[in-house]
């Protein structure tokens, strides 16, 4: 049986985190620093990886295949399982043409771009977070901007930046639920301290948002209305973590963020609406024009492509969207066209907070998951600390996955909106063909995450990391950071390092709890600069192949948020310790 050394190059920590490391920064150099496209940027870092494994660390090279095997598995279903009925949804609405009045209804709210971006990414976007979580709130959200005129790369940022705040508390908490189970901290007490870190973030996030939108003007124009729904999202995220609900607490918030949203703009309006609509017309004129002359530099220069551009990706996705909206956006809106406008989103929530919510649902349809025992691989490798690891069992949720749930929201969807069958299923079709280059890219960097993770590479750089002492309060939201960032999940960043943060926290004399704690709200500002989520973005808003693109506009802001998270954390542990409960 394999189990991982934690210091096999030279017997040295520090140098076999540099040498466990390497995937990483391959990852991360090929996709921002050499602009390649995401699905070969995780083929090589994979390729890296497992070298690495069998090289440096001496695992069986059959181990390291297999790990990879079930980690391209677990990538495809349920991950983009997820995507890809939540892009099917999508389209349905598209298809239907209530897609159209769903923006003539937001517009009925607030014509301004940077109040629909504050209405659609941040609280849309936590109550999707909510229920579904894995991806479906950067995918749904990221279209609905870019219908409503947002350029591709702005609209992508946006609803990247605004899926931070809400994904402690994802899924119905289950982040927080993984670190209590494997801690043995209670999860109402660990969801409280992480209520006393995230709302700050969720304060500010909706000043970043109308910054992303309009610049420094859009803070000057819109603070008013950006804080009303940050402090109303903060304010209902501590309240409900601490005295009412942990697994309802992004559900609360996102509701009484909007509602509160929605009251305000009644008494006050931004002014310029109309001229920052017509600033986003240009930008994402020039951005196709821009895309189009690389397309075209490309061609005459005999590059390899991937069988589809990203221009034509956008053109043929976003810019029908958008045309659809305008022919039938020209018919006064009624009560009826609003309500069916909203149909597909009232019946998602419907029905994940049934199947989340109501328990006999809970638990038939988890008691429909099949363990997969993963052939070769189960009971062939141990942790450092030399138990078997769990990680080898594959769990498939064919019922219960949030993709599967979504899918049988696109049927009630699909009925309710006239949809025939055979549109609904050429339509999924289609979505299938788009996310072809997506569904390799999530599988490759899921299949690195699992190489790294069984093979030690992953927990050597963590060990590393929790050497510092007592400093390790500033650096522990880092391994939640990185969590995220390399797996796509703050779960999977708990399931890493939860229990590390435990051990290290007891060695440095400090609380276990906030440290699991700033794991998790670490992990939050890291979900913007995962490739998995960087690609579902960029497939959403018809920019697949340029995730390079987000990635490099997106990391400062999650680098700046992560800084102001370690900081925060810094100062619970010292002198601001009241802050805790």
């Amino acid at each position: 049986m394999y189990r991982p050394d934690l210091s096999p190059v030279a017997d040295s920590l520090a140098l076999s985190a540099l040498v466990g490391a390497l995937p990483l920064l391959t990852l991360f150099v090929l996709l921002g620093g050499l602009r390649l496209k995401a699905h070969w940027a995780g083929l090589a870092a994979l390729g890296t990886s497992v070298v690495v494994a069998v090289w440096a660390y001496g695992m069986p090279v059959d181990l390291a295949l297999l790990a990879g095997t079930e980690g391209a598995a677990f990538g495809l279903f349920p991950i983009m399982w997820i995507v890809l009925a939540a892009l099917w949804v999508h389209q349905l609405t598209v298809t239907s043409g209530r897609f159209a009045d769903l923006r003539g209804a937001f517009n009925l709210v607030s014509g301004d771009p940077r109040v629909q971006a504050l209405i659609i990414a941040f609280c849309f976007g936590a109550l999707l977070e909510a229920l579904a979580g894995f991806g479906a709130p950067v995918a749904i959200t990221g279209v609905m901007l870019t219908a409503l005129g947002f350029s591709p790369v702005r609209a992508a940022v946006t609803v990247l930046v605004a899926n931070t705040a809400p994904v402690a508390f994802g899924a119905i908490a289950t982040p927080i639920i993984t670190a209590g189970s494997l801690t043995g901290i209670a999860p109402e007490d660990i969801g409280a301290y992480v209520g006393r870190q995230t709302p700050l973030l969720a304060l500010f996030v909706p000043l970043l948002l109308v910054a992303l939108v309009d610049g420094v003007r859009g803070i000057r124009q819109t603070w008013p209305v950006a804080l009303v729904c940050g402090g109303a999202f903060a304010v209902a995220q501590f309240v409900s973590a601490n005295y009412l609900s942990v697994e309802l607490t992004d559900i609360i918030a996102a509701l009484v963020a909007l509602a509160a949203v929605v009251g305000f703009l009644r008494v006050w309006q931004p002014g310029d609406g109309e001229r920052v609509r017509e600033d986003l017309r240009r930008a994402a004129g020039r951005e196709r024009l821009e895309q189009r002359e690389t397309d075209d530099d490309t061609a005459r220069a005999g590059t390899p492509g991937d069988g589809t551009s990203g221009g034509d990706t956008a053109r043929g996705g976003a810019t029908s969207i958008r045309a659809t909206a305008g022919a039938a956006g020209a018919a006064p809106l009624t009560g009826s066209r609003i309500v069916l406008a909203f149909v597909p989103y009232l019946v998602v929530i419907t029905v994940f907070a049934v199947a989340k919510l109501w328990e006999p649902a809970k638990e038939f349809l988890a008691g429909s998951d099949v363990t997969v025992r993963w052939p070769g691989l189960d009971g062939e490798v141990l942790t450092a600390a030399g138990k078997p690891s769990s990680t080898t069992a594959y769990v498939f949720p064919w019922l219960s996955s949030p993709g599967s749930l979504l899918l049988l929201c696109g049927l009630l969807v699909a009925a309710a909106h006239r949809v025939r069958p055979v549109d609904a299923v050429r339509e999924f079709g289609r979505t299938v063909l788009t996310l072809r280059w997506a569904l390799l890219t999530v599988g490759s960097v899921l299949a690195l995450a699992y190489v790294m993770n069984l093979s030690g590479q992953t927990i050597t750089i963590g060990t590393w990391i929790a050497g510092a002492g007592a400093a390790f309060a500033f650096l522990s939201p880092l391994l939640g950071w990185l969590g995220t960032a390399v797996t796509g999940s703050d779960t999977s960043a708990n399931a890493l390092f939860a229990t590390l943060q435990q051990t290290a926290a007891g060695k440095a004399g400090l609380d276990p709890t906030l440290l699991v704690a700033a794991n998790t709200s670490g992990g939050v500002v890291g979900k913007m600069i995962s490739p998995q989520n960087l690609t579902i973005a960029a497939t959403a808003v018809g920019l697949l192949g340029k995730e390079a693109v987000l990635f490099r506009k997106a990391v400062a802001w999650s680098l700046l948020l992560l800084l102001a998270i370690c900081l925060l954390v810094l100062l619970q542990s010292h002198a601001l310790s009241w802050m805790l409960p």
